[in-house]
């Protein structure tokens, strides 16, 4: 009767305390949404899961507690080494490949359960094969994201029938894992490696064809993959707190990705099978005008003299790490009582919210910082537009050309204002490959160079301006 109450008492506790655990989780993530709570937000998702992964240790049949703990030694040395070590340009790749890390779990958890050769009911064999499908796509589909963004893989691999070679992988993997069910988890294991090795490959090869350019939207989607394997997984098993999690995840990545391609005027299916980017010409084959540089004096001096100027950061930006130079700007133009603003396009450097971090790090104000729809009809007003690194999220082509790759993408009104000055290191394409019309528009002004040094020229310009 004791050993009853007392199972009973540790099952109420781990349940209270997987309650507890979600319930932090969404608080964090709903202060993760604004930048003024992200960092609190941080915090409050941390303890949800460090309450989360104690309590899990008194879990009923529990065993192998040394193995346990000298994985999340190696789990936690690693992060804390990693997280101080990565510079934030690296951020993107490193959440694409601590994200597939997330799925690889999930999808672990699913072969162990399928691996057993234990009969186990019909919802939770449906769930595990589900869930290993999905976590191991967003695994291995996020590994090419990191190598992509990392530089290691240079060029989206494109050949003829590629299409149908991954409609085969992912129909073989698909009734690879029919069979698992239909044997109610007690396929053989000549069924159930192949099946997570076609799932495997199936992530490789859709990832491996999307341009750079879809980067921030396929890391937002793999994201919401991996909540969703970790919650049918949970089922699979009972945990409440993967479920929850899994849920939250899932959802807020769901959302994400949706925000996500809509500020690039893409459906998802356009982001994940197009060539987006990938055919479009480098040329300024139709684009008017010549491009027309400038020197860190005569733009230092007529920022100093404006009264509005509007900042568009992009990834050159990050490259650069300029951001600190830029806020040392900023601060100079306000001493000189002109009004300075930053504009934020939605996909602007390799993840969403990519530069409000960079900002942020450099210390810039949240109420200086605005998102497109807020900032788009104050171009018209502003003396000076400076773009840093931006490119297609400023091109007025996807307004202006129908036959534009980005026509109809929602892009930042910089051409608007009276003055453009671009800060860039050559006369290369952006990410996506296109050819940006607003360098060659008669109000722009080129300053070529690094991002950190060419923004010190400016300093110096403002600093000795009369």
């Amino acid at each position: 009767m004791s050993t009853l109450l007392a199972a009973s008492v540790t099952n109420n506790l781990i349940q209270a305390a997987y309650f507890i655990a979600a319930l932090l989780f969404i608080i964090g993530l709903k202060r993760m949404s604004s930048p003024k709570g992200a960092k609190n937000g941080i915090i409050w998702a941390g303890v949800g899961m460090l309450i989360a992964g104690l309590i899990t240790f008194l879990w009923p049949g529990m065993h192998n507690y040394s193995l346990i703990l000298v994985a999340i030694f190696i789990g936690g040395v690693l992060a804390w080494w990693s997280g101080r070590r990565v510079p934030m340009t690296a951020m993107p790749q490193m959440v694409a490949l601590y994200n597939g890390m997330g799925g690889g779990a999930a999808a672990a958890i699913a072969a162990q359960e399928l691996i057993r050769g234990e009969p186990i009911a019909l919802a939770p064999a449906i769930l595990a094969v589900v869930g290993g499908i999905i976590g191991a796509v967003s695994f291995s589909g996020s590994l090419i994201a990191f190598a992509k963004l990392q530089g290691l893989i240079k060029k989206s691999l494109r050949y003829r029938l590629q299409q149908i070679v991954n409609s085969l992988a992912l129909l073989s993997t698909l009734a690879l894992g029919i069979w698992i069910i239909v044997l109610h988890g007690t396929a053989p294991m000549y069924v159930v490696i192949p099946f997570f090795a076609l799932a495997l490959l199936f992530g490789i090869l859709v990832t491996l064809p999307i341009g750079g350019a879809d980067m921030p939207v396929v890391i937002s989607l793999y994201n919401a993959c991996t909540g969703l394997a970790v919650a049918f997984e949970g089922f699979v098993i009972g945990n409440a707190a993967m479920i929850i999690a899994g849920m939250v995840v899932g959802a807020a990545g769901t959302l994400l990705t949706q925000l996500m391609a809509k500020a690039m005027n893409r459906s998802i299916a356009n982001v994940l099978f197009s060539n987006f980017g990938e055919t479009a010409s480098g040329s300024a084959e139709g684009v008017s005008g010549s491009l027309k540089p400038i020197d860190a004096g005569d733009a230092g001096v007529m920022m100093a003299y404006a009264n509005k100027v509007i900042i568009v950061p992009g990834y050159g930006l990050a490259v650069a790490q300029a951001q600190h130079k830029v806020w040392e700007l900023t601060q100079l133009l306000q001493n000189r009582g002109v009004t300075v603003k930053y504009a934020i396009h939605p996909v602007a450097g390799r993840m969403p919210g990519h530069m409000n971090v960079l900002l942020a790090e450099a210390g810039v104000p949240y109420d200086l910082i605005s998102d497109l729809e807020d900032i788009n009809p104050e171009f018209a007003t502003a003396d000076v537009s400076l773009i840093i690194g931006a490119n297609d999220v400023v091109n007025p082509d996807a307004r202006n050309k129908k036959d534009s790759p980005i026509y109809g993408m929602p892009i930042l009104n910089a051409d608007k204002a009276r003055n453009v000055i671009v800060i860039k290191r050559g006369q290369g394409r952006g990410f996506s490959g296109i050819e940006n019309a607003l360098f060659y528009m008669d109000n722009t002004r080129m300053l070529y160079g690094d991002g950190q040094e060419a923004v010190t020229r400016l300093i110096q310009s403002v600093k000795s301006a009369e």
